[in-house]
């Protein structure tokens, strides 16, 4: 039995023990009175009765333990041309003054407050104060758009809203405060007051008697202690979106985020304190949560707050010049980071300019890894590419390749095996095991492990009906896979991605895998978009690498070709369209639901979440030259 079988079996077998092992190396005001407490099933709760404080165990116990003087944060942001680091002595005592102003402003343990703000430190901080006060945070990616801002206000309820003047995409600079404004009129719920970290590129116009400026605010408060919480206490609410279009707020406690974020540091990154770890993502999304902010903190790693892009910021060695710059060792980023470096310099010629000898991994996590992207990744690095796979809620990865316990081998298009503490279970449509091989919905037999969340904020019906009444005793991921006869996890899309035509049920997914084999495509997305015949046929939208000049058509035959020769007639594949780029959200995501609806001439509202509502024009056009009239509608 290999090193990881033994750590997976404990795990599950004896969750208790093998959580409160882990919950040793976290710093606790006061020991739990029971790791695990299942009495209401299947609201579980983690380490009942222990006391902590998430800001102590990120900046404290280090400056107190030898690590004051080690950097804690190093902001990049090209965008600005601007690079600071900052210590843990000093990123402690800023935190601390930004603690003072929000007690000062009334904000107290057990009080939320909402966070929409750009990439910069004081995001961090702004978070970790919250934690060390004991209020719980709700982190709004910077820009939404304020009826969606307003919508998470009403839920939230928050006494501060702390902001920034602007905030920077590429080379647009978007004014917050007249967002934040327009979102607090459209709001029931007004917060009582709003702390404003102005900019030198955008000046915002304070209200009297409500906004304060950041910098005046800290520097005339006291700096503020730690308040010890709850393990259970809520450490923030970070909303994701929901099939009904209100957003879900996913909740996260203090106690088991703590000791599975600092797990998971070494046990799945390979992580030692003191080296610089990177997820390239934003505080406002899961990934910013754990691995921008809490993981590296807890862990006593030094973390990346960069603000730019994979490409554009300014060129497509943006990636490779702060990992040689900053020395960093593992990366964590999405797959569409990656497909756009290959889409700007397929052949890796900005790679060559820059010293990445320091590298070790990179983390690839958000969206299915398709093979085409594996390869050339590892092709170009030569060091191991890790594809992990988690959600919103699970605030960590499910499956994965646990580095730091055994580097199992690598199979292209699987995230590997389940994660110590994640027992996967592919189950049927009638709540019976799949057998090896076939595809069915992925779950997690209940208990869920520490750091996961425990129920919805203010929703506990909500909970139950979305994540552990479809299978009893399961939790639902929503996503559709399988697992073969080693155990590997294989993740094809989510439930609705599955096309049903002609009485077969076929994966998007797999379809996608075989159109990203194309030497031409830098990018691809597949959808069942609605047949009267069949019930569903499947549409290709393909993005072609840069510099690409053969006919559109014969590329198009040349797809179709490829998915009959490695899926066969049965996905009655025909429809390949070449578009400029693909709608996304701003983490990255494709809006494959959106395109569906377009496709099927069905009700759509433009998602808050996209980067550039134009490319849903796009789509529509491609749409309508392939002869889905319905589009038009």
């Amino acid at each position: 039995m290999g090193k990881y079988q033994e750590v997976f079996d404990r795990s599950v077998q004896d969750p208790a023990g093998f959580w409160g092992e882990a919950a040793e190396a976290i710093s606790w005001y006061k020991k739990w009175d029971k790791v695990l407490d299942d009495s209401k099933a299947p609201f579980y709760k983690w380490f009942v009765g222990g006391e902590l404080n998430t800001c102590y165990n990120a900046l404290d116990r280090h400056v107190e333990g030898g690590r004051a003087d080690q950097l804690a944060v190093i902001y990049d942001s090209p965008v600005t041309d601007t690079i600071q680091r900052f210590t843990y002595r000093e990123f402690l005592d800023q935190v601390k003054q930004v603690a003072g102003a929000l007690k000062g402003m009334g904000v107290g343990k057990g009080d939320t407050v909402v966070i929409y703000m750009p990439m910069v430190p004081q995001a961090l901080m702004a978070m970790l104060a919250c934690a060390r006060l004991g209020a719980i945070h709700s982190v709004v990616f910077g820009g939404f758009a304020p009826k969606e801002l307003a919508i998470r206000i009403d839920d939230a309820k928050p006494k501060v809203m702390i902001s920034a003047s602007c905030g920077i995409e590429g080379k647009k600079i978007i004014a917050y405060k007249p967002l934040l404004d327009k979102a607090i009129d459209l709001a029931t719920h007004k917060p009582e007051k709003c702390l404003i970290y102005a900019r030198p590129q955008v000046q915002a116009e304070l209200t009297a008697g409500r906004d304060f400026d950041w910098e005046q605010t800290a520097k005339a408060a006291t700096p503020a202690d730690c308040v010890p919480v709850k393990a259970t206490d809520p450490l923030y609410i970070l909303y994701t979106s929901g099939t009904t279009g209100m957003p879900k707020g996913i909740v996260r406690d203090n106690g088991g985020h703590a000791v599975s974020l600092y797990w998971s540091m070494k046990n799945i990154y390979n992580i030692a304190p003191g080296d610089v770890y990177w997820a390239a993502s934003d505080v406002g999304w899961v990934v910013g949560h754990s691995y921008i902010v809490y993981a590296p903190l807890i862990y006593g790693a030094t973390t990346i707050v960069f603000e730019g892009k994979p490409v554009g910021t300014p060129d497509p060695g943006a990636f490779w010049r702060v990992i040689s710059q900053h020395g960093v060792k593992v990366l964590f980023t999405a797959p569409t980071a990656f497909r756009a470096i290959k889409r700007e310099d397929s052949k890796g010629e900005y790679l060559k300019k820059y010293d990445i000898s320091n590298f070790k991994c990179l983390f690839l996590a958000g969206e299915r890894t398709d093979p085409d992207t594996y390869h050339w990744a590892v092709d170009l690095l030569q060091r191991p590419v890790i594809d992990h796979w988690w959600q919103t809620e699970t605030g960590w990865a499910i499956a994965g390749n646990c580095l730091g316990i055994e580097h199992l081998p690598v199979k292209a298009g699987s995230p590997t095996k389940a994660i110590p503490g994640y027992d996967v279970r592919i189950l049927s449509a009638d709540g019976q095991e799949a057998p090896r091989g076939n595809p069915g919905v992925v779950t997690v037999k209940l208990p869920l492990p520490p750091g996961t969340l425990p129920t919805l904020w203010n929703a506990d019906e909500r909970y139950l009906n979305s994540y552990t009444r479809v299978f009893p005793g399961y939790y639902f991921t929503g996503d559709e896979g399988y697992m073969d006869t080693d155990n590997y996890v294989y993740i094809m899309g989510r439930v609705d991605d599955v096309i049903n035509g002609a009485g077969h049920r076929l994966s998007t997914g797999a379809m996608e895998e075989v159109i990203a084999q194309h030497p031409d495509v830098a990018e691809c997305a597949v959808i069942g978009a609605a047949d009267n015949f069949k019930g569903q046929l499947p549409v290709g939208f393909v993005v072609l690498k840069a510099g690409v000049q053969r006919a559109p058509e014969e590329i198009k035959k040349e797809l179709v070709q490829m998915v009959r020769d490695q899926i066969g007639a049965v996905a009655s594949f025909k429809e390949a369209t070449i578009v400029p780029r693909l709608p996304k959200t701003r983490s990255g995501k494709i809006l494959r639901g959106t395109m569906r609806k377009i496709a099927d001439a069905a009700a759509y509202t433009v998602p808050s979440t996209i980067d550039d509502p134009t490319s849903l024009d796009e789509i529509k056009m491609a749409l309508l030259s392939i002869g889905y009239a319905q589009a038009q509608q």
